[in-house]
């Protein structure tokens, strides 16, 4: 599905939300937050604007989502589930240090996609700066599954401090998630797979 780095629907996003339609309506909903949530940020978009983008009824939102918040609980989920799908199989089938890289070489291919605005957890939590709101808690969450899935790689590689090094690269991801956004994001990923088997490579 594409849409444009101005918000703007193409055509093949039109196709995909007219397939949408299909769909449960809970699904629809968390499809449409993920959409407007990502492209123009949670605050910016009302439970009016995701009612109509999903095509439900209100009583229909607030039979699965007691609160927009919900959804953003429920879209952050769905995130989590795609990075983790895509990061633990290569933890699982390589060995640590290509699993390290190759985890790294798959952010920064993502930031390099189309409309990419960097990560949807930072978006986020940029947004909810109350530390005790189940929205950063879910944040919190992520980063802690992150964290501690670079220290294990580590560990397995051998590294004298896994755990400063898994800080370390967790805060390399960070940074790739905004430099994917605001820099060249070809000179980014040169930077960072650099930046990543430096620290690995460490201890």
């Amino acid at each position: 599905m594409e849409v444009s780095i101005t918000g703007q629907t193409t055509d093949a996003t039109r196709q995909g939300t007219e397939a949408e339609r299909e769909l449960p309506p809970r699904e629809r909903l968390v499809r449409a937050a993920s959409r407007l949530f990502y492209y123009e940020g949670v605050r910016a978009i009302g439970v009016e604007r995701l009612i109509a983008e999903a095509g439900v009824t209100k009583a229909t939102f607030y039979r699965h989502f007691a609160s927009k918040d919900d959804l953003v609980v429920a879209y952050l989920l769905t995130k989590d589930a795609y990075y983790r799908a895509v990061a633990e199989p290569l933890a699982v089938g390589h060995p640590p240090a290509e699993a390290i890289d190759l985890i790294f070489e798959a952010i920064a291919e993502h930031a390099r996609e189309r409309g990419f605005r960097g990560s949807p957890f930072m978006n986020a939590a940029a947004e909810y700066p109350d530390a005790t709101h189940p929205v950063r808690g879910l944040v919190a969450s992520h980063r802690d599954w992150l964290r501690a899935l670079f220290q294990e790689l580590l560990a397995r590689l051998g590294h004298s401090d896994p755990k400063s090094a898994a800080g370390a690269l967790l805060m390399l991801y960070d940074g790739a998630m905004v430099a994917g956004y605001l820099d060249d994001s070809t000179a980014a990923r040169r930077t960072l797979l650099d930046a990543v088997r430096l620290i690995r490579s460490q201890g």
